[in-house]
């Protein structure tokens, strides 16, 4: 049994080892010694930016609810787990909300050295759960995944968007280049200008991919409709740059302010703020993709489940190329490896299987209905 008293002195040595108020605190270290804060560092360094800010908020949580409920957290007993699975439950937070919540507590356990606590009560608390809120035929309960920006409404998103301005220009450039890379908003926000070099048959992309190990420069060619073509469209974005004054070098995406100033600087109490060379933020992918939606009117209902409204975000441009792949009848393996996913991946395939509904890959075409 793990119930201890919840008082500062009994929680302190878990919270000592999340303190950091970083993503990497979730690499935290081992009670015997363990890790230098370089070697934590590195070790963090290994895991995308975005996972470890999720795994940190849900380390936090879980920390926090150990405390009000005097239990340890760091080493967590199974039991642990299942009380809290049944805590999350209880929010009705969603299935993807809680299983990442466990993930969180296995790297911290892992980076501490510690065996991973067992999982079995809090697994089949989750499935229950999943089971339930499927029962429910709540609209409410059921995910909002990211819309598809598939090319049809890719061409809707341009032509709504003024490629005057340097805003404008910008934006048809990120999406149209995501959308070729089916990049997710981390790996478009870290492009550099040396990343993306004009070749004879349209651009060649170096993306940085931490969970893939991907050799080699990605072919993006010119496309056949010169509006929604991500070669010229970077290309009128880049000319715009030099033609403002902002040298070829650095970050490709900068952020704009709403008077038009490229990588202007911030300040907020008089402090700088931002990133100081002016790169765009993962937030500000994802503002272009709803904007771009927004001026194109594409918030009526759409898909299978016509009282579930799309959701458009960065991972619009990343889900579309899915979908269009999909459609066009490419392959798992190719699709996958151009846009990073792993061999086998399981989003991959939910992809597939939602832009195949209604194509020939249904089993009931044919069959003599």
């Amino acid at each position: 049994m793990d119930v201890v008293p919840a008082t500062a002195e009994t929680t302190s040595l878990e919270t000592e080892t999340i303190s950091e108020s970083t993503a990497s605190e979730v690499v935290s270290s081992s009670k015997a010694g363990g890790l230098s804060a370089e070697a934590r560092a590195a070790v963090a360094e290994a895991i995308p930016v975005e996972t470890r800010r999720g795994y940190a908020g849900d380390w936090r949580r879980f920390t926090a609810w150990c405390a009000r409920a005097g239990r340890r957290a760091l080493p967590a007993t199974g039991d642990t787990l299942t009380e809290y699975l049944m805590h999350l439950k209880g929010e009705d937070k969603s299935p993807a909300t809680m299983d990442r919540a466990l993930a969180s507590i296995a790297v911290a356990h892992a980076a501490a050295e510690l065996p991973k606590p067992s999982t079995v009560g809090a697994r089949r608390v989750l499935k229950g759960h999943e089971t339930e809120r499927k029962r429910s035929k709540d609209p409410r309960r059921r995910p909002r995944r990211a819309a598809a920006a598939t090319p049809p409404l890719l061409r809707k998103m341009v032509a709504a968007t003024d490629a005057t301005t340097a805003i404008g220009r910008r934006d048809v450039a990120v999406l149209l280049l995501g959308f070729a890379l089916a990049a997710r908003r981390s790996e478009l926000r870290l492009l550099d200008w040396a990343d993306v070099a004009e070749v004879e048959e349209g651009l060649a992309a170096e993306v940085w991919r931490p969970k893939v190990n991907h050799e080699g420069p990605l072919g993006v060619p010119y496309g056949s409709n010169p509006a929604t073509c991500p070669v010229r469209a970077l290309r009128a974005w880049r000319q715009h740059l030099i033609d403002q004054g902002q040298p070829p070098t650095g970050p490709l995406f900068l952020r704009i302010d709403r008077h038009g100033r490229i990588a202007h600087p911030m300040r907020r109490n008089g402090r700088p703020i931002g990133d100081p060379t002016g790169r765009i933020t993962g937030e500000g992918i994802g503002d272009a993709v709803a904007r771009a939606a927004a001026r194109a009117h594409l918030a009526a209902p759409a898909g299978l489940l016509p009282d579930l409204p799309p959701r458009w975000s960065g991972h619009s441009l990343r889900r579309g190329f899915a979908t269009a792949a999909k459609q066009a009848g490419k392959g798992l393996i190719e699709t996958g490896r151009h846009g990073g996913w792993s061999d086998g991946s399981k989003s991959l395939a939910g992809y597939f299987d939602q832009a195949g509904v209604w194509d020939e890959t249904n089993p009931l075409y044919g069959i003599g209905l």
